[in-house]
């Protein structure tokens, strides 16, 4: 652990993944956006397994400039690991996750370290459009941060990874103990004072998005399942309509019976497979109930994060 002496002020985490060209172009639009606003500062270079040369720009960047630190994983991991790399990494009183692609502007930096001096603990970048993005990805975007917000609560929309969190957020975040993440989730999820900056989505400068259709919907499939149980909810509502369907249809089967228009049979037939189904239905429903709780505790999350407390503590609690 560093003494607060030789902690910078500001951290920039940025996870890279084979964009060697784009790197000496980050790091200098980077260092002159926080350079006249922060005393002291440093950027975390997370190579999450490049098949390229981004290894050796990083081992350059930091020849040229010590603030620039990097951090090697042994293969790919995937971004949402390099980005908990980073943030362990980091040592600043504020850290700064941004893309490293420059899709994220580097511009914005000093208004997301205005707002957190000016009290916010944490400060979203908010997308106003997706520059670049075909339709399909912003449609796909679009469907999956409305599903989210509808199961979890959350508002992801025109939400990115580009985001500024205190030293006691980031702190509260590293304490969930759950190995799968979704930090655009997790950091909404912790609260503390928070406010929001819109940007627009600038072009990458190199290279194409190695986002590919497969990539994506791992990564909202990941995001929905390790962050809620909701989707096991869903088997629920869907055997209580079940049910419902279920006695409207059993009605009129039974009245078709009694007014003797039914086809031998029928109606027996049909009332056994409502009933069966209903019942069947109705189990998985229980189960995943069940399953559920399964899944919230094995994440074994903290029941609350205290933000403050008289007298003032030094860093987060998470009581569990």
């Amino acid at each position: 652990m560093s003494s607060r002496s030789d902690r910078p002020e500001v951290s920039i985490v940025s996870p890279v993944f084979d964009e060697e060209a784009g790197l000496a172009a980050l790091v200098e639009r980077v260092v002159r956006a926080v350079e006249p606003v922060a005393d002291s500062f440093e950027i975390v270079l997370v190579d999450d397994g490049s098949r390229d040369g981004s290894w050796a720009e990083i081992e350059r960047a930091h020849a040229r400039d010590p603030r620039v630190r990097g951090v090697g994983l042994s293969r790919n991991f995937g971004k949402e690991s390099a980005i908990v790399a980073g943030l362990e990494a980091a040592r600043g009183d504020a850290v700064i996750v941004m893309d490293s692609d420059l899709q994220h502007p580097p511009a914005l930096l000093p208004e997301l370290v205005a707002r957190w001096r000016a009290g916010a603990e944490v400060v979203e970048a908010v997308k106003l459009d997706r520059t670049g993005q075909a339709l399909g990805g912003r449609l796909a975007s679009t469907l999956f941060n409305r599903v989210f917000e509808r199961l979890t609560g959350v508002d992801l929309v025109g939400a990115s990874d580009y985001r500024l969190l205190s030293r006691r957020a980031v702190t509260a975040l590293l304490a969930l103990p759950e190995r799968t993440t979704f930090f655009r989730g997790t950091s909404t999820w912790i609260g503390f004072p928070r406010e929001q900056v819109p940007f627009r989505v600038d072009p990458r400068v190199t290279g194409r998005s190695r986002w590919g259709f497969r990539a994506l919907l791992r990564l909202a499939l990941n995001g929905i399942t390790s962050f809620t149980p909701a989707p096991l909810h869903l088997v629920t509502i869907g055997a209580a309509l079940f049910a419902v369907f279920a006695v409207v249809l059993g009605v009129q089967t039974l009245v078709r019976f009694l007014q003797g228009d039914a086809v031998t049979g029928f109606t027996t037939v049909i009332l056994l497979l409502l009933i069966q189904g209903t019942f069947i239905l109705l189990g998985l429903g229980i189960v995943g109930q069940y399953l559920a709780r399964i899944h919230d505790e094995v994440k074994n999350r903290p029941r609350y994060l205290v933000a403050r407390s008289s007298p003032p503590d030094r860093e987060p609690d998470a009581r569990r």
